[in-house]
């Protein structure tokens, strides 16, 4: 889609130079010898000698206990994610031995984790091929496939949208994270559609207030698990991190044990359905304002969460009559379109990515297993395919 631009290019636009972010590499350090006691101690090496050195004796009481549970339960200060790596890594060792994060304790095991540090994330330019839906002097709209994370963060490094952007050369704006150049919102890893970039501090600035304003239209297409009872309908339920279950967020009404939600914010979406199919709803939702998670949140607080998402209480495989459809392996959530401001101009820009192919496919077995035309979701999606 093109729209037209303005020729000038006033100064604040202008593109700062790039920066590197710095880096450490740290030096392995040969394994010491290490004496045992009689009672299980976790004894790291003082931090001066890398890599860090956990010595682990399993007791009787240890028996039937995982390895990664074991060693994660008892160094406190490594993450459950972190030990994986390092059992993956082969760097924890069962009686001298590598082992896998499922073998089971009998007790007596001496167990030694080897806890080299992470080099410094950064962002690293990577030749990925990416879907450009719009693009001038000051933003560029990217059809973000399901699948591949927005920026770098702990344990996900590489095959992100900002390594793809860096790799074909792209100038993008410095503002904030430096692992986050020119990000300024994100969708979520398994969410496909569009999103937008900011090739220069002053865009950059301009799209963030936008944002915070709700100025910029944000428009998803998703299909929930079971029938909304109404045509249209609007959510309206403050949004915090769960407190028991720390990867997802939750609202009020989903709050567990009575406990508090981290930091709740209020957040709106607003939704229509689109069609019906056997114990399905395909509803076209506007999102008024962009906390994590949100849409998976509000469906699943309402008991019809997004169809594939295992995390917010969707089935693993959805039945239709007698059938089992395969897994979609993915969210059943996709940010079709966004309209915006273009921040030199002013012109209005509309860009759409039209619904994935997987998506597509994933309604026409819906449709042949329910025995319903597929024409009738076609018209429904009119402008979305």
């Amino acid at each position: 889609m093109n729209c037209g631009i303005g020729a000038s290019h006033p100064a604040e636009f202008q593109s700062p130079p790039r920066r590197s972010p710095n880096f450490l590499i740290f030096p392995g350090i040969p394994l010491q010898d290490i004496r045992l006691s009689t009672a299980c101690y976790n004894r790291p090496v003082p931090a001066e000698t890398q890599p860090e050195i956990h010595e682990l004796l399993a007791v009787a009481t240890d028996a039937g206990t995982r390895l990664d549970r074991f060693v994660a339960a008892h160094c406190p200060e490594l993450s459950r994610s972190r030990v994986q790596e390092l059992i993956d890594g082969g760097l924890v060792l069962v009686n001298g031995k590598p082992a896998k994060s499922s073998q089971k304790l009998h007790g007596g095991e001496l167990i030694i984790a080897r806890a080299h540090p992470r080099p410094a994330t950064r962002a690293e330019a990577e030749s990925i091929s990416l879907d450009v839906l719009y693009e001038d002097d000051d933003v560029i709209a990217i059809n973000k496939a399901a699948g591949m994370t927005v920026h770098a963060g702990a344990g996900n490094v590489s095959g992100t949208l900002v390594n793809a952007l860096l790799g074909r050369g792209q100038a993008l704006s410095q503002s904030g994270d430096p692992l986050r150049p020119g990000i300024v919102h994100r969708l979520d890893k398994e969410t496909s559609g569009v999103i937008l970039v900011a090739k220069n501090d002053a865009a950059h600035a301009k799209l963030g207030e936008a944002f915070r304003q709700r100025a910029i239209a944000k428009t998803y297409i998703a299909l929930v698990q079971g029938i909304l009872g109404e045509k249209s309908g609007r959510i309206e339920l403050a949004i915090g991190r769960d407190p028991i279950h720390r990867t997802r967020m939750t609202t009020l009404r989903k709050s567990w044990h009575g406990a508090d939600i981290a930091n709740p914010r209020e957040a709106r979406t607003d939704w229509k359905a689109l069609a019906k199919i056997d114990n399905t709803t395909l509803v076209e939702v506007q999102l008024h304002t962009g906390r994590t998670h949100q849409i998976r949140v509000h469906f699943s607080a309402l008991k019809h969460p997004v169809v594939g998402d295992t995390l917010y209480g969707a089935a693993s495989e959805l039945r239709v009559g007698k059938l089992t459809l395969p897994p979609l392996k993915r969210n059943f959530l996709h940010a079709a379109k966004l309209g915006l401001a273009q921040p030199r101009t002013g012109a209005w820009i509309e860009v759409r990515a039209v619904l994935p192919v997987e998506l597509c496919e994933y309604l026409k077995k819906l449709c042949d297993a329910a025995g319903e035309p597929q024409s009738g979701i076609d018209a429904a999606l009119a402008g979305y395919l």
